[in-house]
């Protein structure tokens, strides 16, 4: 059995593929491991908020001398890396917006992403602290952006990947449903992506 969490970053409810796609894995996923508990966390609906004075102040500030408006300043920030530690696998909705990720995804990498908690700097360099997870990145885009021509404007896939890997998620996973917008394509997407899915051997 697993835990299973969801990260939903887009605001298109049901009309968004992406979200379509990460349920489809988390279910796959459900075949794979059965028993396994799934946590959805939709982040337009939590309203993780950009970052402020508030919330960087309080992350370089000691626990001990924290006050209660720093604490309440890193609730996002502590609930965030929490759900992240509970769980086995990942699973991260990513569309492609302007030829990266919504900003709600990238606010809620800012919240996870703390020095001394999720990464450190030692004698070595940079050394992420989030270990033995599992990632799979939904990634969706209305274009084709795994090869050919427009393959250099995805900024998205890559930077996923590399801060990912940065805080210690190296085995990672990205599935794909490209050509949204594309008539001949868009009805198909879904299970192209899913059927190109590779699971880990289940002993």
């Amino acid at each position: 059995m697993k835990k299973i969490l969801h990260i939903i970053s887009s605001p298109r409810g049901e009309a968004s593929y992406s979200i379509r796609l990460g349920r489809s894995i988390v279910e796959k996923l459900l075949v794979a491991y059965p028993g396994s508990s799934v946590k959805e966390h939709v982040l337009v609906n939590n309203h993780i908020p950009h970052l402020e004075e508030a919330q960087i102040t309080s992350f370089f500030t000691p626990p001990q001398q924290r006050t209660s408006q720093n604490v309440e300043a890193l609730k996002h920030s502590d609930e965030a890396i929490q759900e992240i530690l509970d769980a086995d696998i990942l699973v991260i909705g990513a569309p492609m917006y302007n030829f990266s990720i919504p900003s709600t995804l990238k606010a809620w990498i800012d919240h996870i992403a703390r020095s001394g908690i999720t990464f450190k700097y030692d004698e070595k360099g940079p050394k992420g602290l989030i270990e033995g997870k599992k990632a799979y990145l939904a990634v969706t885009s209305g274009g084709i952006y795994s090869e050919g021509a427009m393959k250099p404007y995805d900024f998205g896939t890559p930077y996923l990947q590399m801060v990912l890997g940065f805080l210690g998620i190296t085995d990672i996973s990205v599935v794909r449903a490209e050509g949204t917008s594309m008539p001949d394509k868009k009805d198909t997407v879904i299970d192209t992506a899913i059927s190109s899915m590779v699971l880990p051997m289940v002993v």
